[in-house]
């Protein structure tokens, strides 16, 4: 072989050689891009969970502190005064038709009203840990189900103690509807 021939077989070997570098570093490179675009949307994605948790935190939140508000004004509007009274009516005449009850006075007035709202109020008891689900014919009750006013379920003692009365259980579950509604609104 010629000392050219073998030049020249160098050198294309080093171009061989050089272009194989090249093609390693490109493909380096793109694959480089390619985890950077995925931990960018892997991130992004992060957030997304993140805002949204908060959103969900900050609304759950909001419904208790609502739900507290809503409970105080409801013992707050079973008391009446006699000021209460005169600023939500200006006249006793106008409060008296509101409430169709008939009063002399405005003291008279708030005395009625709270001894009616106190009437209202029943003393609750503990639940009973024996309160079974009544139903006379259990292959019906299903179907029967929609049309109950009320149903009698049996609480475990550990859930007993927490729930002092129907009324409690009542709100924790509405409770938990709205906050199962709401999350599945936010999901779709």
């Amino acid at each position: 072989m010629s000392k050219k021939s073998a030049s020249t077989t160098g050198t294309q070997r080093q171009a061989k050689l050089g272009d194989q570098i090249r093609n390693i570093a490109n493909r380096l490179k793109q694959e480089t891009e390619v985890q950077i675009k995925a931990t960018s949307r892997i991130l992004g994605a992060a957030a997304q969970i993140s805002e949204n948790h908060e959103r969900l935190i900050n609304e759950v939140v909001d419904m208790v502190e609502e739900d507290l508000n809503q409970q105080t004004q409801m013992y707050q509007k079973d008391i009446y005064t006699v000021d209460i009274l005169k600023q939500q009516f200006q006249t006793l005449r106008k409060a008296k038709d509101h409430f169709q009850i008939k009063a002399t006075s405005w003291e008279s007035l708030a005395n009625k009203l709270n001894d009616s709202s106190s009437q209202k109020i029943t003393p609750k008891t503990k639940p009973q840990l024996d309160q079974v689900l009544e139903s006379n014919d259990m292959g019906n009750f299903e179907d029967d189900c929609k049309n109950l006013e009320g149903l009698t379920v049996h609480l475990e003692a550990d859930v007993a103690e927490i729930f002092p009365n129907s009324q409690a259980v009542n709100e924790a579950l509405r409770f938990l509807i709205r906050v199962t509604k709401k999350n599945s609104y936010l999901n779709s």
